[in-house]
Parts: C-alpha cells; structure tokens; sequence
C-alpha cells in the first residue's frame, strides 16, 4: 500500500486516538457526535435537496432518480431489489390505467382498492409454503404497504387538468427527504400549490428550511439532556418497564409511575418533533414551501386543535382518505352527528387501518388472529382518541372557546396534556400487554388497583 494511503488512514482512525475516545466517554463529546452524525446521515438528502432546487430544467429527473436512489440504496437484498421494481412498475401502471379507465372501480376508489389488494397480498403471502417465492411475496407486501398511502395521492391527482406528469408521480411516492408510510408534503398537487415561485421566496423557503434544521439539531440536545437526567441519572423506569414490574407483583410507587409516564410522553414528542422537522427542512431547502409536521403543540387551547398541530400530515392523510367522503355521504340532515361520525371515522377508523396496515407483517409471525388479538390496546386507545376530538370539535362549533386568560391557558394545557399522558400506555404501538393488562396499569396509577 502506497505510504500516503497509510498515512491517510492513520489519520482518520479516530476510534485509535485516545483524547477522542476520552472526548466521547463525556457529555460535550456526547453532544458533538451528536451534531457530526446528524449533519453526516442528512448529507446525500440535502444534496438532492440543492440540486432540485437549482437545477429546475432538471427537476423531474432530480426528484425521480434521487427518490428511487435513496429507496434502492436502503434495500441490499435482492428481495428487496425486486418488491422496489415490482412497486415501481405496479405504481406506474396504475397511473397509466386510472387515465385510460376513469370509469372504474380502481380509479373512482383508490382507498379500498389499494387497501384490500394490501391485505389479500398478504393474506397469499401467508398462505404460501416456506421457501423462496414466499420470502419474495412476504418482500413485496412488506415494501407495497410503505407505498400505498402515497399512490392513493398520486391516483386522484389524475383526475386534475394540471396533474404532475408520471415522472414527478413516481418521484413523489416515498420522495428524498424521507418520510413514514405516511406522505409528508401529501401528493404532487399538493407540492405544486407549495412550489416557490420566484428566486425570492426560494431563499426565503431555503432560510425557514435551515432554520428548521437548526431548531431540529436543538430538540435533539434538549432530548438527550432529558434522557440522561431523567433515566440515566435518576434512573427513572421507562413506562414499559414500570407495567412490566406492576404485571409481575413488583410495583414502583404511584409516584414513579406516574413520573415514568410523563417523561416518556414528552420523549416520545420530541422524537416526533425530531423527526418530522428534519423531513420538513430537507423538503423547504428543495424549494417546497411546506407547513411543519409538528407545530406548538405546547399552544393548543383544544383536544382537536392539538390533534392539529401535533402530527399535521397524518391527520391530513386521514381527513383526506377517511373524514371528507364520510363528510360527504352520511348524515347529512343531522350537521352534529355528521362532524362527530366523520371525525370517528377519521381519527378512529382510519387510525386503526393504517397502523394495522403498516405492521401488517406481524400476521407472518404472529399468526393472523394473533395480530389482530394483540390490536386490541391500539384499537382501544383510537376509539377513545377519536371520541375525544369528536367532542372538542362539537364544543367548537357549539361555540364554546376556551378563555384567553392566563388561567384558562394553563387550564387548557393541563386537561390536553392530561389526557395524552393517560391515553399513551395504550397508544405506544407495542404489541407486548393486552389491554386488560394496560386498563390493570392505568388503574393501578390512580390507587384503585
């Protein structure tokens, strides 16, 4: 090996120079790999970010090759190779076939299309021998069910005058900058309405973007400050490991219980903040003008106000797919009972369907009436989750506010905080503790157990 390859190695093995090593062993270090790590995984997204932003002769192909890059470059296994073709292939030609056949069932109902072809999928996937067809089909329906939600975006954008051409569709299912199965910026008309305009308020999206990033990179020192006083300094339990001791007769006092519930709570939202002011930045520095995902929640004055500002492209993808055709179609004499139902249908209904649909791999090693089994706890904290904002949107448009004064705001954050604290031992997405167990728990915090 030639002496300056050499050389060049020492120099970046880091891990073998001891004042590193000892840096990291503390907290500034801590905070430093941190902020190193963060600016070297966002690296290849901010590129693409600047590159569509700039380039906009080029934009389709830039936002169509560096989402199926990034997509393909995450999945290094064959399997994996072929359910992102299969997927591609499969969107595509639903695009094609919706234009050419907007009579039919597929195109006029995306939804339960899409959503029942998921479930049948899986259902032959399940059904099928071990081996390797079934390893593939098992591939398919895992890397399908991350794709559907935004395809149901990109099907009703054909029926615009001004749809996206199928280049910009397909660059939009699960784009660059990242997202859940849930679509973060929606569908391509929607990115459209949010395009910015003029060299002027590129910057200015570009600015808020950074912005965001930075504000971003904060969250995340403020998170692990409550991660380390909290669990690692006061060795506070997680609120998995205080159920777990009461379900086995070993119970932490109600205090602890309670402090362990709350710690997690707020955890949870700065994980969710994290997460979803990345994704939004990365998206502005690419020119979109989006609104965040998480919003002062802090600020809410109403249970549906912060079902608002808490997870904004969630609750849009529900009010679009599930709120606003039961909107439409039931009630319609009876304006109360019509918001209530279409909210339930939205943030209860709808809620359940896609967190089914998303671990809907859990019926190959669950068994599917095993899976369904343990959905009880979600289900569970969905209907009440959904009755809940159902009931503050009925005081809304009862006319009831909530007061301006100091004590009508601290008022408004304790009921709204009180509630999602409570309601998040059923709402954390494990399948560990059935909801006789979490309703024993929760119980067991207010002294009656």
């Amino acid at each position: 090996m030639p002496r300056s390859d050499c050389s060049l190695k020492r120099r970046t093995a880091i891990e073998q120079h001891e004042p590193f090593v000892t840096a990291i062993q503390h907290w500034p270090g801590q905070v430093l790999l941190l902020a190193a790590s963060l600016l070297a995984v966002l690296f290849t997204y901010v590129f693409a970010a600047l590159s569509h932003a700039h380039f906009a002769r080029f934009r389709p192909a830039i936002l169509f090759l560096a989402t199926w890059f990034i997509a393909f470059a995450t999945n290094r296994t064959l399997n994996g190779f072929v359910s992102l073709t299969v997927v591609m292939l499969f969107a595509w030609g639903s695009l094609v076939y919706v234009r050419r056949c907007k009579g039919h069932f597929y195109s006029r109902r995306p939804v339960v299309t899409l959503l029942t072809s998921t479930v049948a999928l899986c259902l032959f996937a399940y059904c099928l021998p071990n081996g390797h067809a079934r390893q593939v089909a098992w591939s398919i329906v895992i890397t399908l069910k991350s794709y559907v939600w935004f395809l149901m975006y990109a099907i009703v954008d054909q029926r615009s005058r001004e749809r996206s051409p199928d280049l910009v569709q397909l660059g939009v299912q699960h784009p660059f900058w990242r997202s859940s199965d849930v679509p973060f910026g929606k569908g391509a008309a929607f990115l459209r309405r949010h395009w910015s305009q003029s060299a002027n308020e590129l910057a200015i999206t570009q600015l808020k973007g950074l912005k965001l990033l930075l504000w971003m990179d904060m969250l995340c020192v403020v998170r692990k400050a409550v991660e380390w006083l909290f669990l690692s300094e006061l060795g506070l339990p997680t609120a998995a490991q205080a159920q777990s001791a009461y379900l086995t007769s070993r119970p932490f006092p109600i205090a602890v219980g309670w402090a362990s519930l709350v710690v997690e709570t707020a955890l949870a939202a700065l994980s969710a903040a994290v997460w979803g002011h990345s994704i939004i930045g990365i998206a502005r520095l690419a020119g979109f003008r989006l609104p965040r995902n998480m919003r002062a929640p802090l600020q809410s004055r109403s249970l549906a106000d912060f079902w608002n500002r808490y997870y904004f492209y969630f609750k849009e993808m529900l009010v679009d797919f599930f709120y606003i055709p039961a909107f439409m179609r039931m009630f319609r004499s009876h304006p109360r009972l019509r918001m209530f139902f279409a909210t339930f249908m939205a943030a209860g209904v709808g809620n359940a369907i896609y967190h089914f649909v998303r671990d809907i791999y859990l019926i190959d090693t669950m068994e599917p009436w095993g899976s369904v089994e343990s959905f009880t706890s979600y289900i569970f904290y969905c209907v009440v989750l959904a009755t809940g904002i159902g009931l503050s949107q009925l005081r809304v448009a009862s006319g009831v506010k909530p007061s301006t004064s100091a004590f009508g705001r601290l008022w408004s954050f304790a009921t709204i905080w009180s509630f999602v604290v409570c309601l998040h031992i059923f709402g954390d997405e494990s399948r560990e503790n059935s909801l006789v167990e979490r309703l024993s728990f929760m119980a067991s915090l207010f002294g009656v157990l």
